[in-house]
């Protein structure tokens, strides 16, 4: 939840650049479930709003333990909620994992 302690911490870590996060697999902690993943949602678009250059996006594919697997694509879709301009996409999904692992 938002406002547990641990998450206010991690958004903490995460404005002070000391902390990347991973935005992905909205389904293994989601109560809501799909399509909108909407509890799940609303944590990534919090991290999003503390630092996006500190955030990346990954599949999860090939979403182990899931039959039917979610699509990756509806996914990826997620990403426009929760991160809802071009630019940030892009830091998301492009800058952020090649200065994270030095592409």
């Amino acid at each position: 939840a938002i406002d547990h302690p641990g998450f206010k911490a991690l958004l903490r870590l995460l404005a002070g650049g000391n902390t990347w996060v991973k935005l992905s697999a909205p389904y293994e902690t989601s109560r809501d479930g799909p399509p909108r993943y909407a509890d799940v949602g609303a944590l990534a678009k919090a991290l999003v709003q503390a630092n996006p250059e500190r955030c990346v996006w990954a599949s999860n594919w090939p979403h182990p333990g899931r039959n039917p697997p979610p699509d990756t694509s509806d996914l990826l879709e997620l990403l426009r909620e929760w991160a809802p301009d071009d630019a940030t996409r892009r830091r998301i999904l492009v800058d952020n994992p090649a200065a994270l692992y030095g592409f």
